[in-house]
């Protein structure tokens, strides 16, 4: 069996989830943001990825940790460069809010390629693998492109990954539906729990909140 493949995980554990700002408190943004990260780090583990959180404040998790404060691109490039990732030992890195992938999902990142990219459905870039040391990534706006433009500065080969269950992260209130539809791990039990639901009213699928 293959060695593990080391995966930054960055984790906004001091302001999670703002712009669910509208339906959720503080606590409860840092509550969903915890039930999503357990997703994630147990899929990745399930795939056979060894997990690092790269956090901005110390959790409680029991898994490695760096923190570091600094912008999520300048934190990511750094360990990037820590790292030094080959062929032989590549570096993923998968977003923290990915609540409905799954260890299949994932191990669509050990396709061949230089550099693996797997794109948000708001054009960014929610997780990546890459085998080149001198890839860097820059998360600002539509990063995907980004990506894949780095990639071709550096003349790394690009494998491009169309997942929907890694497309999809949970950033706003319509993407509670998306969780609450096709999730059944911790985010969907705690978004039951805060008492979320499906709404069809319109015709659309939404999400409405009891109690």
């Amino acid at each position: 069996m293959a060695d593990p493949t080391d995966t930054l995980v960055p984790f906004a554990a001091d302001r999670p989830k703002t712009r669910l700002s509208d339906v959720l408190s503080p606590a409860e943004r840092r509550a969903f943001a915890d039930a999503m990260l357990d997703d994630v780090l147990a899929a990745l583990s399930a795939a056979g990825f060894r997990p690092r959180l790269l956090t901005t404040e110390p959790t409680d998790r029991d898994v490695p940790e760096t923190v570091d404060e600094r912008p999520l691109s300048d934190a990511v490039n750094a360990a990037v460069a820590a790292h030094d990732p080959s062929p032989a030992a590549p570096l993923a890195v998968v977003m923290a809010d990915l609540a409905l992938a799954t260890p299949r999902a994932l191990s669509r990142l050990r396709a061949p390629g230089d550099v693996v990219l797997a794109a948000g459905l708001g054009g960014g870039t929610n997780a990546l693998l890459t085998r080149r040391p001198e890839f860097r990534v820059d998360y600002h706006g539509g990063s995907y492109l980004d990506h894949l433009r780095a990639a071709r500065r550096v003349d790394a080969s690009v494998r491009e990954v169309d997942s929907r269950l890694l497309a999809t992260d949970a950033d706003e209130r319509a993407d509670l539906a998306e969780v609450l539809s096709h999730g059944d791990g911790a985010a969907r039990d705690w978004l039951v729990d805060a008492g979320f639901e499906l709404d069809t009213g319109d015709g659309r699928v939404s999400v409405v909140r009891e109690g």
